[in-house]
């Protein structure tokens, strides 16, 4: 999987091949490292975040519908993207990986193959385009 959002120029780096496990492994040892959640720099982790976002206290704004809530906060390494329900998404760089970690209340989550994928199922992939979920 190779991340490409539309907000930046530059490709991330490609995801770590996950080692192969040889058929004498333990079941169990392969069954608990399967169910690890992702990590490392290759991850990508998005959180939803259902209430309006200030920074700095200025509220943010969708440049393309004008939404003012229901965002979908995407982290991968250092850097935090914001995506609303319109697909449009920017680098935001006052929102900081610390700032991310914070949020995250619930650490078990849903692993998508993409992240195309995982913006399809979430609703971020302007098929909600102007509704606001609740």
């Amino acid at each position: 999987m190779t991340l490409v959002l539309r907000t930046t120029d530059r490709p991330a780096e490609p995801t770590p091949v996950l080692p192969v496990f040889l058929a004498g492994t333990d079941p169990l040892l392969q069954l608990e490292y399967e169910t690890q959640p992702p990590s490392g720099p290759g991850a990508t982790r998005c959180l939803s975040h259902p209430r309006e976002l200030a920074l700095r206290g200025i509220p943010v704004m969708c440049s393309a519908c004008r939404a003012r809530r229901d965002w979908l906060l995407i982290n991968h390494g250092r850097n935090v993207w914001v995506c609303c329900r319109c697909s449009n998404q920017w680098l935001e760089p006052e929102i900081s990986r610390a700032d991310f970690d914070a949020l995250i209340a619930i650490p078990d989550g849903t692993t998508y193959p993409s992240v195309e994928q995982g913006l399809a199922a979430l609703g971020f992939d302007g098929a909600f385009a102007g509704a606001y979920l609740d």
